[in-house]
C-alpha cells in the first residue's frame, strides 16, 4: 500500500517553522512527499524572508500569535487565496524568554509566564476558534508536546507547568469540537530533540545527552520520528485517537533505573 496513511492531495497548515531543524520544517516536508498540500504559517515578514529559499513557491502566510486577532486575520487570508478546507493543522509553536539565564521556578516573572502561555500553549485554542470554519468536518490538529509534565528539569523552568496546559487544552478541544464536528485534537510528546528552539535552553546539552542514557536504546530521538507520528495522527488511519497525547521518547520516560545510570550515578567520588 504505497498510500497508507492516504495524505496525497490533502491540504495542511502548518505553523512553526524556523529553518531546517524545525519539528514543523520535519513535518511539512514529510507531507509534502505524501503528496500533501503544505500551507505555511510563520511569526513574522523577517522570517518568512529568511525562508525565502526554503519555501520557494509555496504558499507562506504571517501569523504572529502574539498579536491579538493574528488567527482570525489569518483565517480570512486563507479563506481568500483558497486554502480551504483544511485538512489538517500542525501547532508547532513555542517561546520562553531566557534570556537573563535560569532561575528557579518560583522567581519566575508575572510577564515571561504569561508570554510564554500565550504563544506556547493559548495560541492553539485561538488558532483552533479562527479556522474551525474553514476546518474539513473531519480535519486533525496536531500539536508538539513534551514526553513527560511529571518530571521537573530545573532548566526547563515555567515552560513545563505551560506544556502542561497545553496538553490539557488538548483535551479540552477534542471535547468542545466534538459538539458539532468530527474535528480530532491530538499532542505528540515528544523527547528531547536537537533543534535551534532547545539548543537556546541553558544546560540543555547536558540534558540532552543525559537522556540518550536513559533511552532503551540508548540513542535519542530524530527530528523525523517526531514527524512520522505527526504524520500518522494527521492521517484517517489514526481515526480512532482523540484527545490523547502520543508519547515518542525512545523509552525514556520508562527507565529510570538503568543499571548504566544507577552505577554512573553511584559510583565513589574521587
Amino acid at each position: 500500500m504505497s498510500d497508507y496513511l492516504q495524505l496525497a492531495g490533502k491540504t495542511v497548515l502548518v505553523f512553526g517553522v524556523a529553518n531546517r531543524k524545525s519539528v514543523a520544517w520535519f513535518v511539512a516536508r514529510s507531507l509534502e512527499e505524501a503528496g500533501a498540500r503544505v500551507v505555511y504559517s510563520v511569526r513574522s515578514e523577517a522570517r518568512r524572508k529568511s525562508l525565502e529559499t526554503q519555501l520557494a513557491g509555496k504558499p507562506v502566510f504571517v501569523c504572529d500569535v502574539e498579536q491579538e486577532n493574528a488567527p482570525a486575520r489569518l483565517a480570512a487570508e486563507l479563506l481568500a487565496a483558497g486554502h480551504a478546507p483544511l485538512h489538517g493543522v500542525v501547532h508547532s509553536i513555542a517561546f520562553a524568554n531566557y534570556s537573563e539565564g535560569f532561575r528557579p521556578f518560583h522567581e519566575t516573572k508575572r510577564a515571561d509566564f504569561l508570554q510564554a502561555m500565550a504563544v506556547s500553549a493559548f495560541s492553539l485554542v485561538e488558532i483552533s476558534r479562527a479556522l474551525k470554519p474553514l476546518l474539513a468536518p473531519d480535519a486533525s490538529v496536531v500539536t508538539i508536546g513534551i514526553s513527560s509534565l511529571l518530571v521537573t528539569p530545573d532548566n526547563y523552568g515555567y515552560m513545563g507547568p505551560i506544556k502542561a496546559a497545553l496538553d490539557s487544552s488538548v483535551r479540552f478541544l477534542a471535547k468542545s469540537f466534538s459538539a458539532d464536528s468530527a474535528v480530532r485534537f491530538n499532542a505528540v510528546g515528544a523527547g528531547p530533540l536537537k533543534t535551534s528552539a532547545s539548543a537556546g535552553i541553558p544546560g540543555y546539552v547536558e540534558s540532552y545527552l543525559y537522556a540518550s542514557k536513559l533511552t532503551f536504546r540508548k540513542k535519542n530521538l530524530e527530528t523525523q520520528e517526531v514527524a512520522d507520528a505527526v504524520l500518522f495522527l494527521l492521517s484517517g488511519r489514526s481515526s480512532g485517537v482523540n484527545g490523547t497525547t502520543l508519547v515518542v521518547d525512545a523509552g525514556l520516560g520508562s527507565n529510570y533505573f538503568d543499571q548504566e545510570i544507577i552505577r554512573l550515578a553511584m559510583r565513589p567520588e574521587k
